[in-house]
C-alpha cells in the first residue's frame, strides 16, 4: 500500500510486521523487509506514525 505524506510516497506492504520509533527515525518492517524513513522534525514522524495506524 503506498501513502503519501508531505508529498512523497511510502510504500509499504501488508501485513506489518513491527515499527519501531526513535524521535526522528521510524523503522517499517514489512514482508518485503525492513524500510528506514527519516524525518526533519518529531512531529513528523508522529504524523506519519498517526496516518499509518489509520491506514
Amino acid at each position: 500500500m503506498s501513502y503519501t505524506y508531505q508529498g512523497k510516497i511510502y510504500t509499504i506492504k501488508k501485513p506489518v510486521k513491527s515499527v519501531s520509533v526513535n524521535k526522528l527515525n521510524v523503522v517499517v518492517k514489512d514482508q518485503s523487509g525492513a524500510q528506514l524513513f527519516k524525518f526533519s522534525r518529531v512531529n513528523e514522524s508522529k504524523d506519519f506514525l498517526a496516518m499509518l495506524y489509520q491506514g
